[in-house]
């Protein structure tokens, strides 16, 4: 019997131990979320709103190229993602107390864009409802420089500034 208790107490401790790993591994999964309750997610190149208790004198953004914020109202504030990151916002009232204290998570809308690997060089196209070419960080220069100048032209022509007049916006595409 003492035999059978000793063969099996190994596989006990083993159990143990995966169960103990697991747990560290579950507990470090929940600390390190990307996101918390009170974070603030903008997606890249879109707004969020975020409405206040009372009226905002002052707004402090801790990196402005990754969002930027405007007052459209004394209680409402427009967020924008500029660049993908984490920054924080902290707007004070007209006596300088700290109203709101965020966290915001400029992420990308995975869900309409995609990536097109070629070699070590990316290009990304907005597919809504289909696939034009679109520009995000990180995409090679030349296509971000390439697309960049068409999308100018582009607007260009629609406001009536463009030289020529007759020209095709999408230089041959």
């Amino acid at each position: 019997m003492a035999d059978q208790l000793s063969s099996h107490r190994p596989r006990v401790q083993r159990l143990s131990r995966a169960r103990a790993a697991a747990s560290a591994v579950a507990l470090l999964l929940a600390l390190s979320s990307p996101a918390g309750a009170e974070d603030l997610l903008v997606k890249y190149d879109q707004s969020q709103l975020l409405r206040l208790g009372r009226p905002a004198a002052e707004v402090i953004i801790g990196n402005p190229s990754i969002a930027d914020v405007t007052i459209q109202s004394g209680n409402l504030l427009v967020v924008t993602g500029k660049s993908f990151g984490i920054t924080n916002i902290i707007v004070l009232d007209a006596e300088r107390n700290v109203i709101e204290e965020r966290r915001v998570l400029v992420q990308r809308d995975v869900l309409k864009v995609v990536n097109l690997q070629k070699g070590g060089k990316r290009e990304s196209y907005n597919c809504s409802p289909q696939c034009n070419p679109t520009i995000t960080i990180g995409d090679d220069s030349q296509y971000f420089e390439m697309v960049a100048n068409l999308s100018e032209r582009k607007m260009k022509l629609s406001e009536g500034q463009a030289g020529g007049g007759t020209g095709s916006a999408g230089g041959g595409q």
